[in-house]
């Protein structure tokens, strides 16, 4: 039952999500990098909704990274490679850590490039020769 009660949860945060987002792309992004920061520290700190917000947070991470390797914004071409494993688990907390170099400073960015600057600065690679 409490699976059930978990796997709703998700849902529901995935839809709200998915709604807000679609919302702020009528009006323009205003989704900065303090709004991603909460369910990204959220999923370690709240034993109650904490696999609801890391949901949140991993899946923007992996809409993120899906749509930057589309692009050919990801690989030694592009300057950023990715751990081959747990992805979103790994840019998650390098985005947390990366945050807080300059807090200040980082939460204000739109959440785009606040965790494009992550991947170039937690995940560098060199291009080919």
């Amino acid at each position: 039952m409490r699976s059930i009660r978990m796997i709703l949860v998700a849902i529901c945060a995935l839809a709200l999500a998915t709604l807000a987002a679609h919302a702020a792309s009528i009006t323009g992004s205003n989704y900065v990098a303090k709004d991603l920061m909460s369910p990204c520290q959220e999923a370690d700190n709240d034993s109650r909704w904490g696999a609801a917000a890391e949901v949140e947070c991993e899946q923007y991470i992996l809409g993120f990274v899906d749509a930057m390797a589309e692009v050919g914004a990801l690989g030694p071409e592009a300057g950023i490679c990715l751990p081959e494993t747990n992805v979103a688990d790994e840019v998650r907390w390098a985005y947390m850590r990366w945050i807080h170099t300059s807090y200040t400073k980082h939460i204000a960015m739109p959440a785009a490039d606040a965790l494009m600057a992550t991947l170039k600065e937690s995940f560098p690679c060199s291009a080919p020769q």
